[in-house]
């Protein structure tokens, strides 16, 4: 299945709304489209920003992406934690109030396999009661075994909608399947998963065929999967190792209208806004249709604890090299720089003073005994 075509004409009016506003809009209209978002965040999710930190397992990567910091290409340091690693890191977390951590790893079968992925969700579920995955796409029968581990929540982006910009973007690797990834969010619901995420990364492809596309899946998915809650995010390329430039960089003012855009056809929808984008944008955005928030983030396996350190090697196309005895390098290499370097407690008191509430836990799986 495609969403790259443009919305039919019998698309649903949700989806012919979404694309009507896609067009551009002059100052007036871009704040009254920002009131309505404001308002329907309000009505559908009050005042909670949902906080949420992730947590990089590793950085190993056999696939080539040519935008991103992990790529097989990209001679950088990289470790692999052991489960007991990613436990330390997850009670750090935990001491700086988060309840809800998101799990991030390349895509590595010697590294980052079924057995090990279920170590670490399991080890971090008895940290913290909301594991969320983001790794790469899985067999229905592998996701039931995480969710059974602990995990509640799965992410996927399809990074771009276009199958031939894809192609061209992924050149080797088992990531070059466009249509298994686009089938994870389905795969994901099927094997239990209460929460799925879905994007699309901004930058590699026209910003607004993306946005049609990904909200096309989203309306798809909304129908399918309906006993899940989603999630939306809309993160735009940030610098990282392999130097790769945006080819059609999505812009602050355009960036807010499409934000907008998604909570006003989509009201019941989680939005996501993480730490790729400065602090003065998420202050802005933050009461216009947000719900969910990272803060204090590292895009490193061991970021935050340094967590690995004694196991850092080097890779050169794909091959190991051992990191010489001189070398300034004592972390691993990171996915993306960040923008937003707040600790969590001044991103929680910025959004006070907004009137808004950060909300660390609004689940726990003593909720499901009750039931």
């Amino acid at each position: 299945m495609s969403f790259w075509n443009s919305p039919s004409p019998s698309a649903s009016p949700a989806l012919r709304r979404f694309a009507s506003l896609l067009a551009p809009l002059d100052g007036a209209a871009l704040e009254a489209l920002a009131s309505e978002a404001a308002l329907q965040t309000r009505r559908n999710f009050g005042r909670a920003i949902r906080m949420f930190a992730p947590l990089y397992l590793s950085n190993e990567c056999i696939n080539s992406c040519t935008y991103c910091g992990f790529s097989r290409e990209n001679a950088i340091v990289r470790v692999t934690l052991e489960a007991g690693q990613v436990a330390a890191e997850a009670r750090h977390l935990h001491a700086e109030g988060f309840r809800s951590v998101l799990l991030v790893a390349g895509e590595h079968p010697k590294f980052v396999s079924q057995g090990y992925l279920e170590r670490c969700v399991a080890a971090v579920a008895a940290e913290v009661p909301s594991v969320a995955l983001e790794v790469a796409p899985l067999e229905t029968e592998q996701y039931r075994a995480l969710v059974g581990a602990g995990a509640e929540a799965l992410v996927v982006y399809q990074e771009t909608y276009d199958p031939e910009l894809y192609a061209q973007l992924h050149t080797a690797g088992p990531k070059r399947d466009y249509a298994w990834r686009l089938g994870c969010p389905e795969r994901g619901y099927e094997a239990g998963f209460r929460r799925i995420g879905i994007g699309a990364l901004f930058g590699l492809g026209e910003w607004r065929k993306e946005a049609l596309a990904l909200a096309s899946h989203l309306a798809y998915l909304l129908r399918k999967c309906w006993k899940a809650q989603f999630t939306l995010s809309l993160p735009r390329l940030r610098p990282c190792a392999g130097e790769f430039e945006p080819s059609d960089p999505l812009s602050d003012r355009d960036f807010t209208q499409l934000l907008c855009a998604f909570r006003v056809c989509f009201p019941q929808v989680g939005i996501v806004l993480s730490t790729r984008e400065p602090a003065s944008l998420r202050d802005a955005l933050a009461p216009l249709g947000v719900t969910m928030m990272s803060a204090g983030s590292h895009t490193e396996p061991g970021g935050y604890t340094g967590q690995g350190k004694d196991s850092l090697h080097q890779t050169v196309r794909g091959r190991q090299v051992p990191l010489p005895e001189d070398s300034p390098e004592q972390k691993a290499t990171e996915q993306f720089e960040i923008a937003d370097v707040r600790s969590p407690a001044e991103v929680a008191r910025m959004l006070g003073t907004l009137r808004l509430e950060a909300v660390w836990k609004d689940w726990d799986p003593a909720i499901l005994g009750a039931i």
